[in-house]
């Protein structure tokens, strides 16, 4: 996956083999530092983060989302009698989340990505939670889906991104486009010196090629009855990647679509002005605005006359631990959070993300309308896959999309890459 991908899902998915390792009783050389909230420290002399003992309330979060909480969780606290301790771990929280619950030296509360949850879920790590009666009018749908798995929910959602489009008026006559058959007429009507920036890279990037690959027929995963995506059902090497690497291959003889233009170079093409449109997410829109581009902001368009545009949707949230100290606090938490969106809020005032509960949403449309926006895009987008499995299709899906944007035969590769990613998920 993407390293420019500067949200709170970036390399999400990939470390979850990484952290089922380390809980299987691997040994671990995680080099994590901590730091507390009402807290003395949050790791013990070998490095490893240890949970506050002397808290009501222990929650793990990375250093951002650490920083946003630490005020609205203080006066939480305050108000409900208790002492929070709000811990950041800088590297690898989902692995040291999942020793340390092992250990019983954990938090009651661990922040993370939704893609995180099947392996948390294999490991035993956390617990599932009551969500109030009226969640369902509170919070957006693709939230609530994303925290499910194997028919519970497992956590209380309160932040979403996915991809957006994003044009520069100055370079198209059409800074909305319907289908992606109109974004490339605009983009080449004008004469930008892109059409469209999009991370693809040598290596590639499934990520991001999302809304192509759905849009063209393409699935990853197929669902089970209770609507956890199936890893016996893989989509890859299937009619529905081939006709859409057909499509990728034409935007590469094109050059709509580019291997020079990765994770490290897109978001500069579209602020230097060298393209028309930009396919990123709400990480993009600081420089943006920074370069004063005149832009306009849409949801990802699809082929005509084909399937819509399902880009991935990254739920962060809150899980409570299988083994924390103070579980019915921790509860308590979630719940709160769950029923009013006071914690989110000044949250957002900290670290700005797409907020899932709706009142937000009315809140900041007026001073943060991206924001909104890109929330509201995330219910047309699919929840990244949350199981183990996922971690072995980015890099051998990704290589195959970058060879197809450079002429490959997209039938034999694809078919190539869904046979690798089978035999490593078994």
């Amino acid at each position: 996956m993407l390293i420019r991908r500067k949200s709170f899902l970036a390399l999400g998915a990939a470390g979850a083999s990484t952290a089922l390792l380390a809980a299987c009783g691997g040994s671990s050389d995680d080099s994590s530092s901590g730091s507390a909230s009402d807290a003395g420290g949050a790791s013990d002399a070998g490095g490893a983060p240890v949970a506050d003992a002397s808290a009501d309330l222990v929650i793990w979060a990375d250093e951002k989302k650490a920083k946003a909480l630490e005020e609205p969780a203080k006066a939480w606290g305050e108000k409900n009698g208790m002492k929070v301790a709000v811990q950041t771990v800088a590297d690898d929280l989902q692995t040291s989340f999942v020793t340390a619950n092992q250990a019983g030296n954990g938090p009651d509360i661990v922040m993370g990505a939704h893609d995180w949850l099947g392996n948390l879920v294999q490991n035993g790590a956390i617990s599932p939670v009551q969500l109030p009666a009226d969640a369902s009018s509170k919070l957006a749908p693709v939230a609530l889906t994303a925290m499910q798995f194997e028919g519970q929910t497992y956590g209380v959602p309160y932040a979403v991104e996915t991809l957006a489009l994003y044009a520069n008026k100055a370079l198209t006559d059409t800074p909305e486009p319907t289908t992606f058959e109109q974004l490339v007429e605009a983009g080449k009507a004008k004469g930008a010196e892109n059409v469209l920036s999009m991370p693809v890279g040598e290596e590639g990037d499934a990520y991001h090629m999302e809304p192509i690959y759905t849009s063209a027929g393409g699935y990853l995963f197929g669902a089970g009855a209770d609507g956890t995506p199936d890893p016996k059902d893989l989509g890859v090497g299937k009619e529905g990647s081939i006709a859409a690497g057909e499509k990728m291959k034409q935007l590469g003889a094109d050059g709509v679509l580019k291997t020079s233009i990765s994770g490290d170079n897109a978001i500069s093409i579209f602020t230097d002005g060298k393209a028309a449109y930009l396919i990123s997410g709400p990480w993009a829109l600081a420089d943006i605005k920074k370069a004063g581009i005149d832009f306009a902001m849409s949801a990802v368009p699809g082929f005509e006359g084909m399937q819509p545009a399902k880009p991935f949707a990254g739920v962060n949230g809150f899980y409570v631990a299988s083994k924390g100290k103070n579980a019915v606090n921790a509860q308590t938490f979630v719940n709160d959070v769950a029923t009013s969106s006071e914690i989110a809020e000044a949250m957002f005032s900290t670290n700005e993300l797409p907020p899932v509960a709706l009142d937000l949403q009315q809140t900041l449309a007026a001073d943060h309308p991206e924001m909104v926006k890109i929330a509201e895009f995330a219910n047309a987008a699919e929840p990244m896959p949350a199981i183990p499995a996922m971690a072995e299709v980015w890099s051998p899906l990704g290589k195959a999309q970058a060879n197809i944007v450079n002429g490959a035969d997209p039938k034999g590769t694809m078919e190539s890459a869904g046979q690798e990613i089978a035999s490593k998920i078994g």
